[in-house]
């Protein structure tokens, strides 16, 4: 499992958004946010078998917006 600081943010995605995301792809994601909220939206959406290139605009933004409500302090 991931660490627990993060276990709000991907119970939101999933609750949310539907991107329950395994527990591989979830340390994707926390690998690629040191890289930036957009870096890791792409990471979600991959991992969870979207096009991330077709995937429209706004819900890239409700990715990123949950992300960026969900990081831990």
């Amino acid at each position: 499992m991931t660490d627990d600081v993060y276990d709000d943010l991907f119970a939101a995605l999933c609750s949310e958004l539907g991107h329950c995301l395994h527990d591989k792809a979830q340390k994707r994601v926390i690998a690629a946010l040191p890289s930036g909220l957009d870096a890791a939206v792409k990471v979600v959406l991959e991992s969870d078998g979207a096009d991330f290139l077709n995937t429209p605009g706004s819900h890239k933004r409700a990715v990123r917006d949950c992300l960026k409500a969900n990081l831990p302090a």
